[in-house]
């Protein structure tokens, strides 16, 4: 046979086709295409909804053997936390009932103190609850915002408590919601009273005492202050009833060449995680209002009448 006549082509199982770095190109043009036209027509939202929708089942049956797994031992922890919490909640209920009773007996003693001594009566504290809806958009305050406004017939300046203590002070009233500046705003003070020794001082926000606190200011590096003293509302301000807990001294940093001490407190309520709180009407609304100057006699004339 010639040598002209032999096909020198490779078999068709050896053919490659388009060159890989051709593929490479399409297939990343196809790609970028692609995701240009879903991020702008969402041409894919169908397609992706349809095999979600193929898919879902598979997937509820993949997830029940783990589901189970976790509610079985999600069982047998909350049984054992729901076991402590009743003890728990026991001995505190058998302490507030011990309390209770001798709440009770001084209250009794003290309306008698009070009639003895011809003392004004103690004042009333009347107040709205509030849910909490989110935080100040504010980075540089701490401050939250709640349900209620004047619709509602919150006052601005009204104290705001939790379960805990003072959580803050109304400083904005909206028709259906009110801005509460927290107590470890570094614009917020509160007039306060050391239980232990009876010293009235006054208590500054602070947030950047460990994440958030307060801070006693101009107190005397000798001042008799420990550290776990509780520090409660005074009552002097005319805006907080007196002895709500405020927050308890954490740190006290006397400096020889100070006259003063730094004194950093931890705040009483949950300043971070409050959810439902109290809003109470200022002390002052309850409180009677000051009598009139009389007028002063007018001055006498010199000299006689003529």
């Amino acid at each position: 046979m010639p040598l002209g006549t032999l096909d020198r082509t490779p078999p068709p199982f050896f053919k490659q086709g388009p060159s890989a770095l051709s593929k490479l190109m399409v297939f990343s043009a196809l790609a970028l295409f692609l995701m240009v036209a879903d991020l702008r027509f969402k041409v894919t939202q169908p397609i992706r909804a349809a095999v979600a929708t193929v898919l879902y089942p598979v997937q509820w049956l993949a997830l029940q053997p783990v589901r189970a797994l976790q509610h079985g031992g999600g069982y047998f922890t909350a049984l054992s936390q729901a076991r402590a919490g009743e003890e728990a909640a026991r001995t505190q209920l058998a302490l507030q009932s011990l309390r209770a009773s001798q709440v009770e007996q001084l209250a009794v003693e003290n309306n008698r103190l009070r009639k003895l001594l011809d003392l004004r009566e103690r004042l009333i504290i009347t107040g709205m609850a509030a849910q909490v809806l989110y935080d100040a958009p504010d980075p540089y305050t701490r401050k939250i915002i709640i349900d209620k406004g004047m619709a509602q017939g919150v006052d601005l300046g009204s104290p705001v408590l939790d379960e805990a203590g003072v959580l803050g002070q109304v400083t904005r009233v909206l028709p259906f919601v009110s801005e509460v500046t927290l107590v470890i705003d570094r614009e917020l003070a509160i007039p306060v009273l050391n239980t232990r020794t009876g010293a009235r001082s006054v208590a500054y926000g602070d947030p950047t005492a460990s994440g958030g606190g307060l801070e006693l200011r101009f107190m005397g590096s000798n001042s008799d202050v420990q550290q776990g003293d509780l520090l409660t509302t005074s009552g002097v301000d005319g805006v907080y009833p007196p002895g709500l807990p405020v927050a308890k001294i954490d740190k006290i940093e006397r400096r020889a060449e100070s006259a003063f001490s730094r004194i950093y407190c931890t705040p009483q309520a949950r300043v971070f995680a409050a959810l439902h709180v109290m809003v109470v009407k200022p002390v002052a609304e309850q409180i009677p209002a000051r009598p009139a100057d009389e007028a002063a006699p007018a001055p006498a004339k010199k000299g006689g009448a003529k």
